[in-house]
């Protein structure tokens, strides 16, 4: 009988650590360390709803690649200047701080398929009417600096509204795995669409890479038309005023200290890692002289380390994310000095690989453990403060290409690692809590 009580008491305690290991990640805590396992990698993607988000994602990321590349070097092309080719970077950052608190609200009280739709369709429209500018040889850099404010206005409704609406279409535990699949969707684009844009550019022309960024935007539309309206046409409650909204989200992050830091962790990081992507064509033409494939090939080698670093957070679950976090700061912070520091391509290449590793560990860490720790009615305004990164990134652009201008490129990126390393060290020391986490 003793044997039995044992053998059940063993039972028992299995039982609840098997629970305990399946804690869902929506918890603020966990008492558990899980394992990472490579098999659910990409169990998000068996569910329709999520599948054909996804492939939409996919679309509207190829397309921002492909663009980020074109306008960039386009515009450096017209007009030879890092000044204006800055000033074009951060057309979209002036819309997207003003009104991603607006988009937020906007999330939380409409159907967020629709504002989503109506992103995409914003993207699909501006593509197509640069191609055509550019085809009927009137492109100038003020053309494609409007271009860039509209889709900036556009996003910041879009975006909120796309990482928030993720929870709807998996189950609450799997919404770490299909937000670090959302990051590898990024990853994966990052590594090819950056190289067939490049060549693109080089034998056919911008208007042509433009005509494409453009069908892939209509694609996206079809595949986000497919998801069912269950769960994501869900019934909102009636709210007071939209201003009233956005100070409630703003009450709420500031009485979630954790939350708090990680907004801020996101912000600062993209002010500093993000703008040597936009001003890559200033290291390929003036510090390697060389053309715009050499600046798809440097793009896809980050591209496909930022790749693994999404899959392996898809598949780590919640083992040591804060640390992990910090270490992939630390990582972009010394891959931007190297470059700045080592004025060879293929180094550079070399380079890229921490660069990419740290990225997607940052980024994709970051946003999963901001969705964890936020209740569900905010979600849409955190994730608007979140993607305020995207906003802030051109704004940290702007007065590095300014810098580049008067002192180089290579000055004025190693400034930023420099930087990136001192705000992570002191973020490190500070905050025990994100280190356990």
């Amino acid at each position: 009988m003793a044997r039995r009580d044992s053998l059940a008491d063993s039972k028992l305690t299995a039982d609840t650590k098997s629970e305990r290991n399946q804690e869902r990640p929506g918890k603020a805590k966990t008492t558990t360390t899980p394992t990472a396992s490579w098999r659910n990698t990409f169990i998000s993607l068996r569910h329709r709803d999520y599948l054909l988000f996804w492939l939409g994602m996919l679309g509207i990321m190829a397309g921002m690649q492909m663009q980020m590349l074109a306008r960039s070097y386009l515009v450096y092309d017209i007009t030879n200047s890092p000044a204006i080719l800055g000033i074009v970077a951060a057309g979209s950052a002036v819309p997207m701080l003003g009104f991603s608190l607006f988009g937020g609200a906007f999330a939380d009280r409409f159907d967020r398929r629709r504002i989503i739709q109506a992103g995409q369709a914003s993207f699909a429209l501006l593509a197509l009417a640069v191609a055509i500018v550019i085809v009927t040889d009137r492109v100038t850099w003020v053309y494609l600096l409007i271009a860039a404010v509209i889709q900036g206005i556009a996003f910041s409704f879009m975006m909120p509204a796309r990482q928030s609406i993720i929870p709807q279409l998996v189950p609450r535990e799997q919404i770490t795995n299909a937000m670090a699949l959302s990051s590898a969707a990024m990853s994966a684009m990052t590594l090819t669409a950056p190289a067939f844009a490049g060549l693109l550019y080089a034998f056919a022309g911008p208007e042509t890479v433009y005509f494409i960024i453009s069908g892939l935007g209509f694609g996206a539309i079809v595949f986000t038309s497919l998801i069912s309206l269950a769960g994501t046409d869900r019934a909102r409650r009636k709210r007071g005023s939209v201003i009233k909204d956005v100070g409630a989200g703003l009450a709420y992050i500031k009485s979630n200290n954790i939350v708090l830091v990680l907004l801020i962790i996101g912000l600062a990081t993209s002010v500093l890692a993000q703008p040597f992507r936009m001003l890559m064509p200033l290291f390929i033409v003036d510090v390697y002289e060389l053309g715009p494939r050499a600046m798809g090939l440097l793009v896809s080698a980050m591209g496909g380390a930022s790749l693994f670093g999404a899959l392996f957070v898809a598949s780590i679950s919640n083992w040591r994310r804060g640390m992990l976090l910090l270490i992939g700061s630390f990582m972009s912070g010394i891959a931007l000095v190297l470059i700045a520091s080592v004025p060879i391509y293929y180094a550079a290449v070399l380079f890229m690989i921490p660069l990419g590793l740290g990225d997607a560990g940052r980024r994709t860490l970051n946003q999963s453990l901001v969705m964890e720790e936020t209740n569900d009615e905010f979600r849409g305004r955190v994730m608007s403060v979140f993607m305020l990164n995207r906003g802030m990134m051109p704004l940290g652009v702007l007065p590095t290409a300014i810098m580049a201008e008067y002192v180089g490129a290579q000055v004025a990126i190693g400034t930023l690692g420099v930087l990136l390393l001192g705000f992570t060290l002191v973020v490190t020391v500070t905050q025990k809590r994100l280190r356990d986490m």
